[in-house]
């Protein structure tokens, strides 16, 4: 997933340990605290159970106190030189970097997912850190061929000011870099809520985002079980200027309503419904390899997971042999567990719902390849699955799986695939595997998504856009676009030159 070097992983002594990592006050204005009704909540691990931490429950006084907070540390980081915040930006680098086994445990323990995988994740999250500490130098504006002959035109971009996060459970660490490190790279402070399920990462970037030297009030993480409220709060609050939110499409328009008052700046990464579209000439190894790293990755539970897995005709027994070969390979586990590559569901409630996509998709005709049912280590453990004969009839046609369920419809030819891929109201990611050049263009030209992978299942990076179309929201993060997002554009003319 990452290809972000370590600079310094050999300076033992630069790093912490799990137990200074793990912190369990909110982080306001600089500050450790409590939430102020005192209040806590448990952060367990899905794979046992077990209690790792209780953190803050934060209420809406909590929340306005670090809205004040960003609000007043906004005029100083804004006006910082783009080299200076770069600077500190590529500090906070540097210490997560050095802190990446320590990121990465943390992240497993709350998450469940398999500690490569973590490793993976941190270096990844790490890379927005370093592209956004590069961009701040880069917010170039332009100057506009004057329409008289005593004027000139100039066209600037200045941070858009106090900024907001509300980000998953599925990549604790990487959705709050791909957030945070534009916001702040282009000059605006930042309240962050976490998830309930995995808010220990987000404390630990922000104890090191102090290490780093990151001015207090500038980066502030509110946890909380109270999201409608906290959410409502970040949403219509007036000294707020920007929401950026991942999550599910329904939480999305409801925050977008909310913001629409205000008119508040809204960059909304919703749900998906990927098509995995594999042709009779692909190459059927590389296919099934980009379709296991898309398809299982974090156990299926990621946005841009192949939810809709379409074989053609052709290739369609070859390739369910050839994939059914591979999942066997697949352990389930603990994240630590030696080889482990499928961990545990989120909590009971996913569980809950791969089960009932599972039964709705064999009522309808699909057939059990492999799989299909909880794993015998019991808990929030699924076995990975294989379905065939998959009917655009069954729920996970048009749902999010979020599990280890790879589901396989036929298809006939490319206009076959066109239509069944784009018979959905989501449109963030999708997937073709094809060694015919023109055909890899029209497929990428007429699929309607934000993101297209051709012959790749890995697509996210820091240097290029990540967003969707249709209900799977608008805004991008990473690339040039990225921070973009947390900029204004400003016209000034001068006259009488």
């Amino acid at each position: 997933m990452a290809k972000a070097k370590n600079p310094s992983r050999s300076n033992a002594k630069a790093a912490n340990d799990d137990r200074t990592l793990i912190k369990t006050h909110a982080y306001i204005d600089g500050a450790w605290k409590p939430a102020k009704g005192k209040k806590t909540f448990a952060v367990t691990d899905p794979a046992d159970g077990s209690v790792i931490a209780r953190v803050p429950d934060c209420g809406i006084a909590d929340a306005e106190d670090a809205i004040r907070a960003a609000k007043a540390a906004f005029p100083a980081w804004k006006a910082l030189l783009p080299k200076q915040r770069a600077d500190l930006l590529k500090r906070w680098y540097t210490l997560i970097m050095q802190n990446q086994d320590t990121l990465a445990r943390i992240l497993s323990r709350e998450n469940g997912k398999p500690l490569k995988e973590a490793m993976g994740e941190v270096a990844y999250g790490a890379s927005f850190i370093e592209w956004f500490a590069e961009e701040a130098r880069r917010l170039y504006g332009r100057t506009v061929p004057p329409f008289k002959a005593d004027a000139r035109t100039i066209v600037t971009r200045e941070a858009v000011g106090v900024c907001a996060a509300i980000t998953p459970w599925n990549f604790p660490n990487a959705m709050i870099t791909r957030k945070v490190g534009p916001a702040l790279a282009a000059g605006c402070t930042m309240i962050l809520k976490p998830p309930a399920e995995t808010p220990l990462s987000a404390l630990a970037l922000a104890a090191l985002a102090e290490e780093a030297g990151i001015p207090k009030g500038v980066f502030n993480v509110v946890t909380t079980t109270a999201s409608k409220e906290i959410g409502r709060i970040l949403s219509t609050h007036p000294d707020i200027a920007k929401l950026s939110f991942t999550g599910s499409t329904e939480v999305g328009r409801a925050l977008m309503a909310q913001c629409a008052p205000s008119l508040k700046r809204v960059s909304l990464e919703l749900g998906g419904n990927a098509p995995f579209i594999v042709f009779d000439d692909a190459d059927l190894n590389a296919a099934v390899n980009s379709a296991l790293q898309s398809k299982f990755r974090n156990s299926g539970q990621t946005c841009v997971c192949a939810n809709r897995i379409y074989v053609q005709k052709g290739i369609y027994d070859r390739f369910t042999a050839s994939l059914l070969k591979a999942v066997a390979k697949m352990k389930t586990g603990g994240a630590f567990e030696d080889g482990v590559s499928i961990g545990p569901l989120i909590n009971q409630k996913g569980l809950k719902k791969v089960q009932d996509l599972v039964a709705d998709a064999k009522t309808k005709g699909a057939r059990v390849v492999t799989g299909g049912a909880p794993d015998k280590r019991g808990g929030l453990f699924y076995q990975p699955t294989i379905l065939t004969n998959a009917k655009p009839s069954m729920k996970m046609a048009s749902t999010e799986i979020f599990g280890p369920v790879a589901a396989l419809y036929p298809f006939k030819d490319e206009e076959d695939a066109i239509r069944q891929a784009n018979d959905t109201e989501y449109g963030l990611a999708a997937y073709v595997c094809t060694r015919d050049l023109g055909r890899a263009f029209r497929m990428s030209e007429r699929l309607q998504y934000g993101i297209i992978g051709i012959n790749e299942g890995i697509i996210s990076s820091e240097s290029a856009p990540f967003g969707g179309i249709k209900q799977s929201g608008f805004g991008r993060e990473g690339g040039l676009e990225g921070i973009e997002e947390y900029t204004s554009v400003k016209y000034a003319l001068f006259g009488g030159l």
